[in-house]
């Protein structure tokens, strides 16, 4: 058995793929999760520990009695809408939760830890590729909460040594080209879910929120990363910290952008179906185009994000789809 590895989240999208490639790497992965969004069901590969990061004592218990080498904290609350309605909500849960488990990760002795942030933190910064250096200037509370989570994490490496690495990333998409894991949410608020919900008669059809923005085809430009070349830079991360490199800040994006007309074309293109689509009006605090970069990871950390190109993400989501639905 590999060097024992606590993944907060590792119920969830993002975090039970990582738990597939910690395991595929080596690691054994134990997911910490309170199923609040995530699903027992996707946890697959390596033990599992229900409990909260609100309750301290449950973390404390997980990691005296696992003995983890590293943290990856992916276990947050990501509605961008809802956190410009509900602030305080984002603020008590994931900064409370987050400092929670940092304390504690520091009280247990461990150095090592990977945190999973946005891009969200850098705010509007529309038309240009954002890279690690870019000012953050979060315009809600989810990016807000994430950067208050960057700042502990700089505060504890300087006071107690906590060695960190952070990514920062917009949109991703696709699934386990195997099946294993894949993107479940309730309700489901990103593109290509949706889109496929729509072709394949779960939904009545795609809305398009605004179509004169200043792109090429007045639709919405965003980057798109694979959730596998994601989860893998993760990894890669968490190799950079038990190699002694110190702390470090990444930005993963392919650094080109999808409009949502052209997500659409490629979704017609692999699934070989009509995508039902209606037009609506742009919705408030949607920017026109939102581009990160990922050279730093590319040098420092030997990524390569081979299966992010939109036919691919889109044909593993569409496989995923194929699957019988977490019911768990």
């Amino acid at each position: 058995m590999g060097e024992r590895v606590l993944v907060t989240g590792g119920a969830g999208y993002i975090g039970s793929h990582a738990c597939k490639a910690l395991k595929r790497a080596g690691f054994e992965p134990v997911t910490f999760d309170n199923l609040n969004t995530g699903w027992a069901e996707a946890v697959k590969f390596g033990p599992f520990v229900q409990g909260d990061l609100m309750d301290r004592a449950a973390i404390d218990a997980a990691l005296a009695e696992w003995k983890p080498v590293a943290v990856m904290h992916f276990a947050a609350l990501s509605l961008v809408g809802e956190s410009m309605k509900d602030p305080a909500k984002y603020w008590r849960v994931n900064v409370n939760g987050g400092l929670n488990l940092i304390e504690a990760t520091v009280a247990a002795g461990i150095r090592n830890f990977v945190f999973s942030s946005t891009c969200a933190t850098f705010g509007d910064q529309d038309g240009v590729v954002l890279n690690e250096d870019t000012p953050q200037k979060p315009i809600n509370a989810y990016g807000a909460s994430k950067k208050a989570i960057e700042d502990i994490l700089f505060n504890f490496r300087d006071a107690f040594g906590l060695n960190h690495v952070i990514f920062r990333y917009f949109n991703v998409a696709g699934a386990d080209p195997e099946g294993e894991v894949g993107e479940q949410h309730e309700p489901e608020t990103h593109l290509i879910p949706i889109l496929l919900d729509a072709i394949d008669g779960k939904r009545p059809a795609l809305t398009v929120f605004g179509t004169d923005y200043p792109t090429p085809d007045g639709t919405c430009i965003r980057d798109y990363v694979h959730v596998m070349d994601l989860v893998e830079a993760h990894v890669l991360g968490l190799r950079w910290l038990l190699e002694g490199k110190g702390s470090r800040v990444f930005n993963l994006g392919t650094g080109k952008g999808f409009s949502v007309r052209e997500v659409i074309d490629q979704a017609r293109l692999v699934t070989n179906r009509e995508v039902p689509v209606v037009f609506g009006d742009r919705r408030p605090g949607d920017a026109t185009a939102l581009v990160s970069g990922s050279a730093r990871a590319v040098e420092d950390l030997g990524w390569m994000p081979e299966r992010s190109t939109m036919p691919q993400m889109i044909r593993d989501a569409w496989g995923w789809t194929r699957q019988p639905r977490f019911t768990e």
